[in-house]
């Protein structure tokens, strides 16, 4: 029975990450048509900061550049229980500082839920709803690739995330990394296809008669992808904008990105419990390629779980028990097909960063540690399904200051 179930997980692990390769496929061409409008919607730019004086500045300055009518789009600030100078700069940058104090409630979902109530108060009332956070930097045009789509129909867009400062340190480079594989082999692949994407927690785009619809409701550690499904078991999908970038500032140690990646790992398993079952459910009965999708990305923590936890059975059945005891599917493959597997695998990693012109010599150098960055990910999402219910937001602290023709710069 034992051997049954577990060559049976095998199975399945198998059947995702094949599913998952083939998807990738879709990603390695970029559609170049696409329709072009005049600017002719309005935005409420609100960006989440908590203590950010550091570089909630260098943003100022970035959206006064914006290229995109002045008169269309207002910046808020939500000054989240700030205790220091973040409602200063603001200020003094002529944007609107929005101070909110609840030690409650604390946490970026519950700041934009409360920021979303005051917006729908205020005499005036935008066309629409963009999200940065205080460390990013937007790309001149973000605005007027929103307008596009908007235009076009889409309700709910995700712009492309990109990395500040891939070069400050070997953990930079790595979330650099993961970011141009996702953008690139994940989200526009299944924009290629006609299918849903996932929402990234900032450089997003909301249409502000759905979010008046559906109210915000995501205040999970993970807002992002808890908006994300309950969209999509509406029906709504949100949509990926590849030419919208925005620049977000990555940890500089291992400790910090361990402590952000834990409490992703965190809401993620929050949210796979309260929504995989019912999108998949949807999926089945509405026979839908796309929730199914959406279903088996919102259970992926489950998935990385799942297979540290057979690797650690495997290793301890064969190394202290002197096994195999247990039945192993792999065990029968030839050795060759696993070193194809490991070696396809970072491939696409390095196929990424190729397709995205990606020009940061030391990223490059920094690949040899790559391998770490991925590993640590199965030890940090099992201490996250132990410590689940730990609903308190931990901050990162932000303090890389970089302006958005420095960025632009060492793209080439």
């Amino acid at each position: 029975m034992a051997d049954a179930i577990f060559v049976t997980l095998q199975v399945i692990l198998a059947l995702i990450a094949v599913y998952q390769f083939g998807f990738s496929l879709f990603g390695l061409r970029k559609k170049k048509k696409k329709e072009l409008f005049p600017p002719e919607k309005s935005f409420a730019v609100l960006v989440a900061a908590h203590n950010e004086e550091q570089v909630v500045g260098a943003l100022m300055e970035n959206l006064k550049q914006l290229n995109y009518p002045k008169e269309l789009y207002d910046v808020f600030v939500i000054c989240d229980n700030c205790t220091d100078g973040t409602a200063r700069i603001v200020r003094e940058h002529g944007m609107t500082a929005c101070v909110r104090t609840n030690n409650n409630l604390r946490g970026k979902g519950y700041a934009i839920e409360w920021m979303l109530g005051k917006l729908w108060e205020m005499p005036r009332q935008y066309d629409a709803v963009v999200m940065f956070d205080a460390d990013n930097l937007a790309h001149t045009d973000f605005l007027m690739e929103m307008n596009n789509d908007l235009c076009s129909g889409a309700k709910v867009i995700q712009g492309y995330i990109d990395t500040k400062n891939p070069e400050d340190s070997w953990i930079t480079a790595a979330y650099g990394i993961s970011y141009w594989y996702i953008n690139r082999l994940w989200q526009l692949s299944r924009h290629n296809l006609g299918m849903a994407n996932f929402l990234g927690g900032t450089g997003m785009c909301f249409e502000t008669n759905l979010l008046k619809e559906m109210g915000w409701g995501a205040t999970s550690l993970v807002e992002d992808l808890e908006f994300t499904m309950r969209s999509a078991s509406k029906g709504v999908y949100p949509e990926f904008n590849y030419d919208a970038k925005v620049f977000d500032e990555k940890p500089l140690t291992f400790k910090a990105s361990s402590r952000q990646r834990l409490r992703w790992m965190q809401g993620h398993f929050t949210v796979a419990r309260r929504y995989f079952f019912p999108l998949l459910w949807q999926s089945i009965k509405e026979r839908s390629l796309t929730k199914f999708d959406l279903a088996l990305y919102g259970v992926n923590v489950y998935i990385v779980l799942l297979t540290f936890l057979m690797t650690a059975v495997m290793w301890i059945d064969n190394s202290l028990l002197g096994g195999p005891h247990i039945a192993n599917l792999y065990g029968h493959l030839p050795l060759w097909l696993s070193y194809v597997a490991v070696a396809a695998n970072v491939f696409t990693f390095f196929i990424s960063m190729i397709l995205e012109k990606v020009k940061f010599k030391k990223v490059y150098a920094y690949m040899l540690l790559f391998p770490i960055y991925l590993i640590s990910w199965y030890p940090i999402t099992f201490y996250a399904f132990f410590t689940q219910n730990n609903k308190q937001w931990s901050h990162t602290e932000h303090t890389r200051v970089v302006r958005l023709e420095e960025v632009q710069s060492k793209q080439g």
